[in-house]
């Protein structure tokens, strides 16, 4: 005669289930920045959480977040 296996259940809630949340990013103005596509540039403005506009010398470019490929200097 077998035992019926453990069947373990998390609660909706349970802190076991989530997933960790990577650390947010967090620009400022005036900030040397690198960018995997556009290159080396500068924070020329900051939207809240939401967006940067990053001057890349030959063009600006807005970086919404989660800002992959971004990273400061």
């Amino acid at each position: 005669m077998r035992k019926p296996e453990a069947v373990r259940r998390h609660l909706p809630t349970s802190p076991f289930k989530a997933k960790p949340e990577a650390p947010r990013k967090h620009f400022v103005l005036g900030e040397r920045v690198t960018h995997d596509t556009h290159g080396l540039g500068r924070v020329i403005g900051v939207e809240g959480d939401t967006a940067v506009l990053v001057d890349f010398g030959s063009h600006q470019q807005r970086i919404t977040a989660p800002y992959s490929g971004m990273f400061n200097l």
